[in-house]
């Protein structure tokens, strides 16, 4: 069961854990490894997330701004949340294959912790 996503816009939408509500956010979606590498690099502030798929880990290297790491397993589960300050190295974390980037302390906001499920809607698709 193979994801189809391609690089490009959409949306994240949050199923957060225990809540009865979703939560909708701005999505930028890089699958490429070209657009994998480049990530949040260069940037000084982020619209919504963006979604490395396929990844389980990251690093903030040469990153302006600290941001919030969220760990997805296959089914789109959120596996592990933190906060990581420019110039780190994160671990790879097990069972992770898609990994969401956003701005530090949005994603406690959305509802995105450890437990809730999301979606990703490609736009055009």
């Amino acid at each position: 069961m193979g994801r189809q996503w391609r690089d490009g816009r959409g949306k994240l939408v949050v199923h957060a854990a225990g809540e009865a509500g979703v939560c909708a956010v701005p999505l930028e979606i890089a699958t490429s490894y070209r657009a994998r590498t480049k990530g949040l690099l260069g940037r000084d502030s982020v619209d919504g997330a963006i979604l490395l798929s396929p990844a389980n880990s990251v690093h903030t290297i040469r990153m302006r701004i600290p941001i919030d790491v969220a760990y997805l397993d296959r089914g789109l589960n959120v596996v592990a949340v933190h906060t990581m300050k420019p110039w780190r190295l994160g671990l790879p974390r097990f069972r992770s294959r898609h990994v969401v980037e956003a701005e530090a302390g949005v994603m406690a906001g959305w509802g995105l912790r450890v437990g809730a499920r999301v979606e990703v809607m490609a736009d055009g698709g």
